[in-house]
């Protein structure tokens, strides 16, 4: 084996290492604690203008949640209704 495949098959070692436990998190969703059921149904979304936060709203066991967020931001935040009578059968 020459220098250059020794090269190469070190560099695809290394490459295909990086991105097999580069991915590890994503292949296990909601590994740190217990959880119970999960809400995955479509949310209402609200786009303000440019510069304004934006929000979702969704039923979730017969409570409003409202979630406001700006962009990417690492920041947001959450409000709940307790048993919002809008949310009667629509979970």
């Amino acid at each position: 084996m020459t220098k250059r495949h020794l090269a190469v098959a070190v560099v695809t070692a290394v490459l295909g290492f990086g991105l097999a436990t580069g991915c590890a998190k994503a292949n296990e969703p909601f590994q740190d604690a217990e959880r119970g059921s999960t809400n995955d149904s479509p949310a209402d979304v609200g786009q303000m203008p440019d510069g304004f936060s934006n929000y979702a709203t969704k039923c979730d066991h017969g409570n409003r949640v409202y979630i406001i967020f700006k962009s990417d931001a690492a920041y947001g935040s959450i409000a709940v209704v307790p048993q919002d009578p809008t949310c009667s059968g629509a979970e």
